[in-house]
């Protein structure tokens, strides 16, 4: 078996060619939750329930009407007359809790020496923060607290389960930068688009 990165769809094999591909974004969006499990904290047990159940909520609604959902941007605008955009709005807190570790992993790539607490601690201020209240923000407090050592959470990123030769440093590197790029990529992308069409407001 491969190191964990090479195990899930990557965002970068996403199709965004005529919008952000529904199913697989969707599953791409499972590999970053089964992420978390290497950080190997219960803390972050909610964060990750969050993700699967928004994530659940944006399947359930392809599964009802694939035709009208075969990308995210066609799935919300076709759900925009209904009483209840579940989706919609599961889309949305989805989107910012990949925003969270997106930019969390991005923190921890672009300074070496900075352990994943200090990371995740400025992702969290600058992306889920404003939207949490007393109570969450104290989860999520805990939650950074609890983050792995950074060595032994790239070593675990690196390794492969089978016992074979873990992945070397400028590899693993390579890839989840390509993995962080165009994750990015998708988030800014369907961020804009909920800005421009109003698809956040009533929640």
């Amino acid at each position: 078996m491969a190191p964990y990165l090479e195990t899930v769809k990557s965002f970068a094999d996403v199709d965004t060619t005529n919008g952000v591909n529904t199913l697989e974004f969707l599953e791409a969006s499972e590999g970053l939750v089964g992420l978390f499990d290497l950080l190997g904290s219960a803390a972050f047990s909610v964060v990750q329930s969050d993700l699967k159940g928004n994530i659940v909520k944006v399947r359930a609604r392809y599964d009802a009407a694939p035709a009208l959902s075969d990308t995210l941007e066609k799935l919300v605008e076709n759900e925009k007359g209904e009483k209840k955009r579940t989706a919609t709005e599961g889309l949305m807190w989805l989107l910012r809790g990949l925003a969270f570790t997106c930019k969390a992993l991005q923190n921890a790539q672009e300074n070496k020496t900075e352990e994943l607490a200090a990371a995740f601690t400025k992702s969290y201020e600058g992306t889920l923060k404003k939207f949490h209240n007393f109570i969450v923000k104290g989860v999520f407090s805990v939650a950074m607290k609890a983050c792995p050592y950074r060595k032994d959470f790239y070593a675990k990123l690196a390794a492969d389960p089978d016992g074979g030769a873990p992945t070397p440093d400028e590899k693993l590197n390579e890839e989840l930068n390509k993995w962080l790029v165009a994750l990015d990529a998708i988030v800014t992308r369907m961020q804009t688009f909920y800005d421009k069409g109003g698809y956040g407001k009533g929640f």
